[in-house]
């Protein structure tokens, strides 16, 4: 099996306010700019205080080559998408005797908040590059690019 060869650091997380799960992302939140250093991608939406770190060599430049612009796909084909993918990358991160180091953190998504379009469309992207890249299948159709 093809080793691992960048980490994913994806924390979605809610740390210093008692909000409900019930915030909504609209277009006058504020979501800081993608910033790219090395090979590391953030998206941190400050008012709903999630954020997104993607470690990982070539992720960028797949994002900017391959990647479907935005508004390519609407935010809830994005959130079905990222929902069972994500239950899959978590099941195997807790099978590691079947899948070995190739899944090395759990992704904490909750289907039930709204991350607003920048985070979801940043980790379905991430997951269909990881797809493509370790030969893996999460479930359902991979894009081709």
């Amino acid at each position: 099996m093809k080793n691992f060869t960048g980490i994913l650091l994806f924390a979605i997380i809610a740390v210093y306010s008692c909000k409900t799960q019930n915030n909504t992302f609209s277009g006058t939140d504020k979501i800081a700019d993608a910033t790219k250093t090395n090979d590391t991608l953030r998206i941190a939406n400050d008012s709903l205080e999630y954020e997104v770190i993607i470690i990982d060599p070539g992720f960028n430049s797949w994002l900017a080559s391959r990647a479907r612009p935005r508004g390519y796909y609407g935010q809830p084909y994005l959130e079905n998408k990222n929902h069972i993918w994500v239950t899959t990358w978590n099941s195997r991160v807790m099978n590691p005797q079947q899948f070995g180091e190739l899944y090395q953190m759990q992704i904490d998504y909750n289907p039930t908040i709204n991350y607003g379009y920048e985070v979801n469309y940043l980790l379905y992207n991430y997951l269909v590059y990881f797809q493509h890249t370790n030969n893996q299948r999460l479930g359902g159709i991979v894009p081709q690019y």
